[in-house]
């Protein structure tokens, strides 16, 4: 920020000299001892001022850089408050509201990323509990179905190798003759009786 002081304080200081210089040239005859004594105190009091001058511009812009770049790394809570009564003030005060403006955002954000993390937990676990429901019933399919093979395996192994060709025989006698399916009487077939 030393720039922007000198950038202040050289024109100050330059302005000053060519001043001097000017009223060295006009009276350069008449010069006394004293008068070199007053130039040299006031060259160095334009110094001063014009550093000094340039320090009090740049404290406060120094003071919003330095909060801008901790903004810039995150520390939303931050801010500045300067009572220049100029520009800078005004400065000051938008950088605040950016500031408030960016935390209010960042914790939307993060409300709204808890909110779906929690939704996205609630659905995922309804979700592994179906998918575990499934699975038992699957593996209680699988069991049932493997005691179903074992039950089959031992049948046939108990049936007489003569009784084989029996049931083929039975099998198709059924096939060709199925047995007619009982009709259920209806309303109307019962009013049809009583006429």
């Amino acid at each position: 920020m030393a720039k922007f002081t000198y950038k202040v304080a050289y024109p100050l200081i330059l302005s000053a000299i060519f001043i001097i210089t000017i009223f060295i040239a006009l009276d350069y005859e008449n010069m006394t001892p004293s008068f070199y004594i007053v130039i040299i105190l006031v060259a160095v009091y334009v110094f001063f001022f014009g550093y000094a001058t340039g320090e009090r511009l740049a404290s406060p812009v120094k003071e919003l850089l330095e909060r801008a770049n901790r903004l810039s790394k995150g520390d939303l809570s931050d801010r500045i408050y300067l009572d220049t009564k100029d520009e800078i003030e005004e400065l000051a005060k938008v950088y605040n509201r950016l500031a408030e403006e960016l935390e209010e955002s960042s914790n939307r954000e993060k409300n709204t990323e808890r909110s779906v993390d929690i939704k996205v937990r609630a659905k995922t676990k309804a979700l592994e509990e179906t998918i575990n429901a499934l699975e038992q019933k699957v593996n209680n399919r699988t069991i049932e179905l493997d005691r179903l093979a074992k039950q089959l395996e031992k049948s046939q192994k108990k049936v007489i190798p003569g009784d084989t060709e029996k049931i083929e025989t039975t099998q198709n006698v059924v096939e060709e003759n199925p047995t007619p399916s009982k009709k259920i009487p209806s309303i109307s077939d019962e009013n049809n009786l009583e006429e």
